[in-house]
């Protein structure tokens, strides 16, 4: 049964915190607020009922991917006006959502989830990230930074933060299309070695060792971090992979960094972080990072504490991931006439509104990120203030 447009305005009414306007699929017109509307939501067709009362993040999610719901002005700036009004019910959504399942992640199935996500073309990631194709959070010194000039920013921090030494080994899980590796082995000249889950990614970073001249440096294996045996290192980093790994398995993450670091080791962890304990969003874990969960900053803590880790320093970059966000959605706009001879609408409009959500979750502080550097047991050879971290 459809619920009534009565209903609809009663939900709509208090939904946001600027003024705008609905457009209903008979051609009514309603406002809400005073002065002059900042957007317009048209529904083309009504929404279930028990649809947007069981997982309205679902509903709607759904329903801007078929074209059921249009937006009428800048999406980043519409979730944002939801996040900001703390009495919508859907900005409380995550009492209706997924109040998390646990999740069993095996390594096959971290390896589908990461597929799921990263396998879908290096082509179309190419078309909006930077040139060095680093798909996390950059590191803005000035918001007007460019985002290549972030990216090489943060790779550079964290390196920096890990404080390298010419010789050292570098363990780098999830590594993405091998930027950190393969930045280390050239300016630190350590022996770096990268996993990922990723085909595509795999075969790319291969293609880029071997351009570099840097086999004597630096390998990438197909590999799950649970997998990795017989090996101990120096330093171990991991950057936007956390997330994925499932609540169940934060402890099991840190267990297997406390194996594979060497004694006064040095690890980072740069993750994603919730701010509640709801985990993740149903429409982002069923379309974008299947299996994925958002710790806590608890949590990580209390995991790390258990390891008997001795934790160095913690910084969040949440304002930094907005940007990075705000870029990577500006242009994927710019690419849509590439991105659409091979992906069609409804992957775009998932993809659009996968971006700007994140960025104005990040911008609103819904979610946060941080890098946590920590050693095993004491390491007193480490400068004595931060000041290393920023020459």
């Amino acid at each position: 049964m459809l619920i009534d447009k009565l209903i609809y305005k009663t939900i709509l009414k208090s939904l946001f915190s600027d003024t705008f306007e609905i457009i209903f699929w008979d051609g009514d017109v309603k406002k809400y607020g005073e002065g002059e509307s900042k957007f317009k939501m048209i529904l083309n067709e009504p929404i279930a009922k028990a649809d947007l009362i069981n997982d309205p993040s679902m509903a709607f999610g759904e329903a801007y991917m078929s074209k059921k719901l249009e937006i009428q002005g800048n999406i980043q700036e519409v979730i944002e006006s939801l996040y900001n009004n703390k009495e919508s019910f859907l900005s409380n959504s995550s009492r209706y959502e997924n109040l998390v399942k646990k999740l069993i992640h095996s390594v096959k199935n971290n390896k589908d989830n990461i597929q799921h996500h990263y396998d879908i073309g290096n082509e179309f990631y190419k078309l909006w990230l930077d040139n060095s194709m680093t798909y996390s959070c950059g590191y803005f010194k000035s918001p007007e930074d460019s985002l290549s000039t972030a990216q090489e920013n943060k790779v550079e921090h964290i390196l920096k933060k890990l404080s390298l030494n010419e010789g050292d080994t570098l363990l780098d899980i999830s590594c993405g299309w091998g930027e950190l590796i393969i930045t280390a082995a050239k300016k630190y000249k350590v022996k770096a070695m990268g996993i990922t889950l990723s085909l595509e990614q795999f075969e790319k970073v291969s293609e880029r060792i071997k351009l570099e001249g840097l086999s004597d440096l630096v390998e990438v294996q197909l590999l799950d971090y649970r997998e990795v045996k017989n090996r101990k290192f120096d330093r171990v980093v991991s950057v936007g992979m956390l997330e994925h790994v499932g609540k169940d398995n934060i402890a099991d993450y840190f267990a297997n960094v406390n194996k594979l670091l060497n004694e006064k080791g040095i690890s980072l962890v740069h993750c994603i972080v919730g701010i509640d304990e709801s985990g993740t969003n149903t429409w982002i874990d069923k379309y974008i990072f299947p299996g994925g969960y958002l710790p806590v900053l608890n949590e990580l803590i209390t995991c790390i504490a258990n390891k008997k880790f001795d934790v160095i320093d913690l910084e969040s970059l949440r304002m930094h991931y907005g940007r990075t966000l705000e870029h990577w959605a500006s242009n994927f706009e710019k690419a849509l006439p590439e991105i659409s001879k091979t992906k069609d609408e409804t992957f775009i409009r998932m993809w659009r509104l996968y971006l700007n959500a994140c960025a104005a979750s990040f911008n609103c502080g819904n979610i946060t990120i941080y890098q946590i550097l920590f050693t095993k047991n004491a390491n007193n050879n480490l400068p004595w203030t931060r000041e290393y971290m920023y020459k």
